[in-house]
């Protein structure tokens, strides 16, 4: 045995006796009832402790080789700047030398310590989560409306608390509960954004918006004129950007008319489904079709009832495309196609708009 090898061993002995005395209070003297529970500030300091406890005494034993050592020290993404980062790394060297063990004899017993250290933090940062239980409920009912129930909303807010516990430091001076409550509601408000938006934003787009916004209400708060460049300047975004976000939030729903038949019908029911059976039993009619062609040509240049017919199935195969689909086929891109889209949308809506009040004088 080398002299690495042995002090492998002795790491992983040492690791064994801290094992044992945890063994007589397992879970670090928190039982698995206590999930659920609300912790009392002392107790959040303690589960804490004790799951950073678990995860250094993992990462002392990985760092000891050295292809596991470059995956915990490798250089982090800007996201990845966090605990919660370093947790991640733990967790892929740890699934790596499970892997190793199965033609690695030597590192078998490695694996199964780590993975035994890794299994009780995760159980004791579940219920450092579920402590926060009343907070997912508490915040649910606030801001439950038409795009999600409330039911809905704390599961959202139960991701947000296991992020939370993966993120909480002891040593901040905050109470976990405190610091849960600002994860739980960002999970929650980037939900409804992207499930009131028909085209969704990615998270860093969403908070980029809302802060665009909150600066149009300061300036006008203030009486004063600005402009999409003074806005992108406030938040630090270039102006084209700006336009493109500010501009998501005009969209146009797909329960929009856009005939003007007796009964007129929203673009979404002229949507092709991949599932629906034969044209016979579906609800699209030749009628129906008919008056989307004719509100097509009517409203429509050739280029954007292309976009349409592909992105909603209507043309001669039915098939439903992504943007980057009906891009790839126009020598487009996919950004281009969707601002295609929503002209074309916006048109239809227009020239129902129009005769509808035409029809009214």
């Amino acid at each position: 045995m080398t002299v690495e090898e042995k002090q492998l061993e002795a790491k992983i002995e040492e690791s064994g006796s801290e094992e044992t005395e945890r063994s007589k209070r397992p879970h670090g003297g928190f039982s698995m009832m206590t999930s659920g529970r609300r912790l009392n500030a002392d107790e959040e300091k303690e589960m804490a402790t004790i799951i950073r406890d678990l995860e250094d005494t993992a990462y002392g034993i990985l760092e000891e080789y050295d292809d596991l050592r470059e995956i915990l020290e490798k250089k982090p993404e800007r996201e990845e700047r966090t605990r919660a980062g370093r947790v991640d790394r733990l967790h892929k060297a740890i699934n790596e030398v499970q892997k190793q063990s199965r033609t690695e004899p030597k590192r078998r017993r490695t694996s199964r310590k780590v993975n035994k250290l890794w299994r009780e933090a995760e159980e004791l940062r579940w219920m450092l989560a579920m402590s926060g239980k009343r907070i997912a409920h508490g915040e649910a009912r606030k801001l439950a409306g038409p795009f999600m129930d409330e039911e809905d909303l704390v599961q959202e807010g139960y991701i947000g608390l296991l992020r939370a516990a993966k993120r909480f430091d002891p040593d901040k001076g905050i109470r976990f509960s405190t610091y849960a409550r600002w994860w739980v509601r960002a999970q929650m408000t980037r939900a409804i954004d992207h499930t009131g938006r028909p085209v969704r934003l990615p998270g860093c787009a969403v908070e980029q918006t809302r802060n665009l916004r909150k600066a149009m209400k300061h300036f006008e708060a203030l009486g004063v004129e600005y402009t999409i460049a003074h806005l992108a300047a406030e938040v630090n975004i270039d102006k084209e950007r700006a336009e493109l976000l500010l501009s998501q939030g005009n969209t146009i729903s797909l329960e929009q008319p856009v005939d003007d038949g007796p009964r007129p019908r929203p673009l979404e029911r002229f949507m092709s489904d991949t599932e629906s059976k034969a044209p016979d039993d579906a609800a699209i009619t030749s009628q129906e079709l008919e008056r989307m062609k004719m509100a097509f040509n009517e409203h429509l240049t050739q280029r954007q009832q292309f976009v349409l017919e592909r992105r909603y199935g209507l043309d001669e195969d039915g098939e439903f495309r992504t943007l980057s689909q009906v891009g790839q086929e126009m020598g487009l891109s996919r950004e281009r196609v969707r601002q295609i889209e929503r002209e074309a949308l916006t048109r239809l809506r227009e020239g129902s708009n129009l005769k509808d009040e035409n029809g009214k004088r």
